[in-house]
C-alpha cells in the first residue's frame, strides 16, 4: 500500500504548485486524462476512438454540451501528475478509489474482481501459501498492490514487482511468454486477454472487489464533480451503463480456451491464402476486412469447401438461393462466396430501420445472415410485445432465443427459429473481430467502415 500511495503522491507533491485548468463550461470542452487500453482508450486503424471509458466520457460531455478532449499518459504517476497541473478537469483510467489528500473520487462506476493469472504450463498456484518465494508483477500504482498485500497467511519470501509504463494487454502478455511467472490483474482485463493468450488462466481471486471509478483534483470544480456524481447514478440507473458493458464486455467469456487456440492457429496457418479477398471485399463494400474474416471462419472455419447437412456451402456458406440471387457461379469459389457473403451482409444492414445505430446495427445484421431477415423481423415483433428495444443488441440478444418458443413464434408468419444460435455466432463472431483487430493491421480504404461512427444507411 506505500508503494501504490508513492505512485501517486509523488508527482502530485512536485506539481503541487499547478493551477487547476479553467472551468469546462468556459472552455467548451472536458479534457480527460486516460490511459491506452481496451476498457480505457484505444483508436483503430482510421484514428477513431473506443474504449469503455471513452463513450462513458463521452456521453457525460454531451449531458455538459461540451465536447470531450482526451490525452494520454502512459501510467498512474502521469496520470496523477496531470490532474495535479492542472492539464486535465478528471481521469478516466481503470482507476480504483483509494485514500488521498491531493485526489478525489466518484462513486464506483462498476466492481471488478482481482485475479492472480499465470500460464498453464508454469507451476501451479491454488491458494496464497503457494506464492511463497515467488514473484508477482503487477502495474505500478495499481489496486492490485494493496490486494496482494492483504493476502492471509502473508506468503513468506512473496516478491511484488510494480512495471511502469506498461498496460494490462502488456503485463498478460508477459505472461504469456513466460517472461513474467504470475500477474495480478482485474477481472475485465483479464476476460478480453483470455481471448489473445489462451495459455493463461486465473489461479484464485485475490481479496477484495475493484471498484472502477474517476478521479478528480481536490479543490478542482465542485460542480463538475456532482455532475459526475449525478451521472453515474442515472447510467446505472437508467440502463445506459449495462448496455455500455454489454457492448465491450458482452461477447468475452463466449469462447472457450480451445476455441482461441485453435482460432489462432487458423490465423497464422490459413488466413493468409484468403487475406487478399476479404481486403477486396472491404475496398468495394467498405467493411472491415477483418469483421469479414471473423464471420467466414465463423460459418465454415476458413475452409471454401465447406458444406453442411441442409446444403448451404462455401468460404460464407450460401444458400443457394441466395447464391443465386447473387449470381454466384461457384459457391466453392472462394473469392465468389466472400464477395456474395459481403454484398449480402450489407444488404440486411442496410435493410435495418434508421434507429439501429451502430455497432447494433452491424451485430442485428450477422444475426439476420444467420436467422433470415424474416426471422430477424419476426423477433423484433415479440420485442414489442415483452417490451424491449428492437434496435438494441443487447435487448435483441434477450429476444431472439424466444423463437423457439410455441407461445411466441406462434404468432409470427417466419415460425420458429433456433434464435438462441444467433446469438452465440453473432457473439462469436464479436470476439473472433477483436483477436485480429489485436493481430491483423487494417488496410485502409476510401470506404472504410467504422461500426463507431458510421451513421445509418
Amino acid at each position: 500500500m506505500r508503494s501504490l500511495l508513492a505512485a501517486i503522491l509523488l508527482p502530485l507533491l512536485i506539481a503541487a504548485c499547478g493551477e487547476p485548468p479553467p472551468p469546462h463550461a468556459e472552455l467548451g470542452k472536458l479534457v480527460v486524462v486516460t490511459r491506452e487500453g481496451p476498457i480505457t482508450y484505444q483508436l483503430d486503424g482510421s484514428g477513431k476512438a473506443s474504449g469503455f471509458e471513452h463513450d462513458l466520457v463521452a456521453l457525460f460531455a454531451q449531458e455538459l454540451g461540451v465536447e470531450a478532449r482526451f490525452i494520454v499518459a502512459p501510467d498512474h504517476a502521469e496520470i496523477a501528475a496531470a490532474l495535479a497541473s492542472g492539464r486535465a478537469h478528471l481521469a478516466a483510467a481503470a482507476l480504483a478509489p483509494m485514500e488521498s489528500d491531493a485526489l478525489r473520487f466518484s462513486r464506483p462506476i462498476r466492481e471488478l474482481q482481482q485475479l492472480l493469472v499465470q500460464h498453464e504450463d508454469a507451476l501451479p498456484v491454488d491458494d496464497a501459501a503457494d506464492l511463497a518465494d515467488r514473484t508477482v508483477a503487477v502495474l505500478a500504482g495499481s489496486a492490485q498492490i494493496e490486494a496482494l498485500a492483504r493476502l492471509q497467511p502473508r506468503p513468506e519470501g512473496m516478491r511484488v514487482v510494480e512495471l511502469e509504463g506498461v498496460g494490462e494487454m502488456e503485463l498478460l502478455e508477459r505472461v504469456n511468454a513466460r517472461t513474467a511467472a504470475l500477474a495480478a490483474i482485474d477481472s475485465a482485463h483479464f476476460d478480453i486477454g483470455a481471448n489473445f493468450f489462451p495459455g493463461l488462466y486465473a489461479a484464485f481471486e485475490l481479496p477484495g472487489n475493484r471498484p472502477l471509478a474517476w478521479a478528480f483534483p481536490k479543490g478542482g470544480e465542485e460542480a463538475l464533480f456532482q455532475r459526475a456524481e449525478a451521472f453515474i447514478v442515472r447510467v446505472r440507473q437508467d440502463g445506459t451503463l449495462d448496455r455500455l458493458v454489454d457492448r465491450y464486455f458482452g461477447h468475452t467469456r463466449r469462447l472457450n480456451q480451445n476455441d482461441t487456440a485453435r482460432f489462432l492457429e487458423k490465423m497464422h496457418a490459413v488466413l493468409p491464402r484468403y487475406r487478399r479477398h476479404f481486403i477486396e471485399a472491404q475496398d468495394i463494400y467498405g467493411i472491415d476486412w477483418r469483421l469479414l474474416a471473423a464471420l467466414a471462419y465463423q460459418e465454415s472455419h476458413w475452409d471454401p469447401l465447406a458444406t453442411s447437412y441442409t446444403n448451404v456451402r462455401g468460404m460464407m456458406m450460401l444458400t443457394e438461393d441466395t447464391a443465386d440471387r447473387l449470381r454466384v457461379t461457384d459457391r466453392l469459389d472462394a473469392r465468389q462466396s466472400i464477395l456474395a457473403g459481403t454484398r449480402y451482409l450489407v444488404e440486411l444492414r442496410e435493410q435495418m430501420p434508421a434507429e439501429a445505430r451502430e455497432p447494433d446495427r452491424t451485430w442485428l445484421a450477422l444475426a439476420a445472415y444467420n436467422l433470415g431477415m424474416g426471422h430477424l423481423n419476426g423477433a423484433r415483433f415479440i420485442a414489442s410485445l415483452v417490451k424491449r428495444d428492437p434496435n438494441s443488441w443487447y435487448e435483441m440478444k434477450q429476444v431472439l432465443p424466444l423463437l423457439s418458443r410455441p407461445e411466441y413464434y406462434a404468432r409470427l408468419k417466419s415460425g420458429a427459429a433456433r434464435g438462441g444460435e444467433a446469438v452465440i455466432m453473432t457473439e462469436n463472431i464479436r470476439n473472433y473481430y477483436d483477436i485480429l483487430q489485436r493481430y491483423e493491421k487494417a488496410a485502409v480504404s476510401p470506404q472504410a467502415f467504422s461500426m463507431r461512427s458510421r451513421p445509418p444507411m
